[in-house]
């Protein structure tokens, strides 16, 4: 009679089941991980908790323009006298803010995109392909540009631009994943049962997804910040007096020789902030092919231990 061990069978269980928490966790262990993790960490605290700690207020003038770092000012003055230390410690929510809530609606939008098309196939997958090789043909800045140009810079125009710009590249990555996984042998008995289409994407199909989902959301975060900042920097962002990290950068890059903790501090921070996501990122990713290779050697002793057994 065929068996396979149950301790290894309920193995297996498990690190599918919980797949995205047994990747992350292993991720956050590796030396890559544990840096990428305290970089992302570190910033964000500085964003939640900077408002509620800032010296002074962001738009109180306590300085001369450009002022060098005193006792009154620990980072100096901005281009009109400001805090740079009250300013930065409060630019820096709503970036990220506006960075996670355009990821979240691209990860959506493309998911929905990308697991229809390769379930559906036929024409429903060719319309909804050539839809995203449209919107690919426009650069993800051009696409945010061009609607913030005609609507106006309004916080929640740059969360729907720049997610909706972020929505053809998951698609495509996502539609190449579950293409193999919509014709695996589970996908196909649950569609024998009758259970409608929707159901079949949306409970067999996309949980099997998790471990590129994972990967994507830190790629498109990170593009997010980097968008939103840049959009800031060119004036399309956080409008004055509000602060923002971007709109920091370009205000005070004038007086950048007078006093380079204007720019280096807001600078510094989006910098470490997109290693940080970039680096947990990749030891995710890394992970994820080291669990896919574990699960193949697992099956394969399954396998041989019911051949032994039979």
């Amino acid at each position: 009679m065929t068996t396979v061990d149950p301790a290894l069978a309920a193995g297996a269980y498990r690190v599918r089941r919980h797949e995205w928490l047994h990747v992350f966790r292993s991720a956050v262990r590796t030396r890559r991980g544990m840096i990428g993790l305290a970089l992302t960490l570190f910033v964000v605290a500085v964003a939640v908790v900077g408002p509620f700690v800032q010296p002074h207020s962001s738009t109180e003038f306590i300085t001369a323009p450009f002022a060098k770092p005193s006792a009154q000012a620990k980072l100096g003055g901005d281009v009109l006298g400001r805090d740079v230390l009250s300013r930065t410690l409060e630019g820096g929510w709503k970036l990220l803010l506006m960075a996670v809530a355009a990821t979240a609606l691209g990860i959506a939008l493309g998911a929905v995109a990308g697991v229809s098309a390769a379930y559906l196939r036929g024409r429903s997958d060719a319309a909804i392909m050539r839809t995203v090789d449209v919107f690919l043909a426009f650069p993800q800045i051009v696409f945010a540009l061009l609607l913030v140009s005609i609507i106006g810079p309004k916080a929640w125009l740059l969360v729907v631009a720049v997610g909706l710009s972020h929505a053809p590249q998951v698609a495509r990555v996502l539609r190449a994943t579950a293409l193999e996984v919509s014709e695996r042998d589970f996908v196909k008995a649950v569609e024998i049962t009758g259970v409608k289409r929707n159901e079949v994407m949306r409970k067999e199909i996309l949980p099997n997804l998790i471990t590129p989902l994972m990967v994507e959301s830190g790629l498109r975060l990170t593009y997010s910040i980097i968008i939103i900042a840049g959009l800031s920097f060119i004036g399309f962002g956080i409008q004055p007096p509000g602060a923002n990290w971007g709109l920091m950068i370009n205000e005070n890059r004038i007086g950048l020789t007078q006093n380079y903790w204007a720019v280096v501090a807001p600078a510094a921070l989006i910098a470490l902030l997109t290693v940080g996501v970039n680096t947990l990122t990749d030891a995710i990713a890394r992970v994820a092919l080291g669990v896919e290779r574990a699960e193949v050697v697992m099956a394969t002793e399954a396998v041989t231990a019911a051949d032994v057994t039979a």
